[in-house]
């Protein structure tokens, strides 16, 4: 997630201060610290900067609240029933909570190498615990769909895979959509959110066009995030039917889901 505002402790994360001098011989941590913040009844989740990467409104715990997750939830207009979703990247497990409650049905795995986040979801983000339906796992994103076992298992996944930097996202080659691409049914969908101020942004449209029949991008939001949407074969919207389906979505989701559609519109005649 790429929005900025300062988390409570990010002045704090220098052992010396703020402006100390960096050591000479730092040891590499393996994972940038979880800091918090909160501001009007939400909390936001920070990887020790001032980049937000998640946030969640206090007394609307399964909302999405910002508006880039929001539109990762875009695949909806394509799949009205899915049986199995995956996030790679937990966040504040905004879209894991979410199509978890939505989907009453449906299995939802969600991915993330930082057992600190996972523990601050439960904790701080109301994160249900695993049970028959929601399956949480601590491992490498690329690790999990580079997996032949997990090939052909899911109708829709969400791709939001950012570090303390947010530079653009963390797997971002050919060979790594080519895995959600093999990780997806015949009809599945990703979505990805992206950076559109960033030159990784080019780089990760090529890579997705690379893999598959159609991508599609949504309006930037926010500070620089843009959401695209591939689908694994060559695709010829049906606005009629979309725009009918973002109406059902509003009815019982209340998402914005009509913005979605004329999204996907501007970037099909941009195409």
């Amino acid at each position: 997630m790429l929005i900025k505002r300062k988390s409570i402790e990010a002045e704090g994360n220098y052992r010396s201060g703020p402006k100390a001098a960096a050591p000479k011989n730092p040891r590499k941590a393996k994972f940038a610290p979880i800091t918090l913040s909160e501001l009007d009844g939400v909390r936001f989740l920070h990887f020790g900067t001032e980049w937000v990467q998640g946030a969640m409104r206090l007394r609307k715990p399964d909302w999405l609240e910002l508006e880039y997750a929001q539109q990762m939830m875009s695949w909806m207009l394509f799949n009205s029933a899915p049986k199995h979703l995956l996030q790679l990247g937990l966040g504040t497990g905004a879209l894991t909570k979410f199509c978890y409650r939505q989907f009453e049905t449906a299995q939802v795995t969600a991915i993330d190498l930082n057992p600190a986040v996972i523990m601050i979801c439960e904790s701080m983000f109301k994160l249900p615990a695993n049970d028959d339906r929601l399956n949480v796992r601590e491992m490498d994103a690329l690790d999990f769909v580079m997996d032949s076992d997990n090939y052909g298992k899911f109708d829709a996944i969400q791709a939001d895979l950012y570090d303390a930097t947010a530079r653009g996202p963390v797997l971002d080659t050919a060979e790594f959509y080519q895995a959600c691409a093999d990780c997806l049914t015949p009809d599945g969908i990703l979505t990805v959110n992206l950076f559109g101020d960033h030159p990784s942004y080019a780089k990760n449209l090529k890579a997705l066009r690379f893999v598959f029949g159609s991508v599609f991008s949504l309006p930037e939001v926010h500070d620089g995030n843009v959401v695209a949407i591939a689908l694994k074969s060559r695709t010829k919207l049906d606005f009629p039917s979309l725009y009918e389906r973002a109406k059902q979505i509003k009815e019982s989701t209340k998402l914005p889901a009509q913005s979605w559609v004329d999204g996907l519109k501007i970037s099909s005649t941009a195409l």
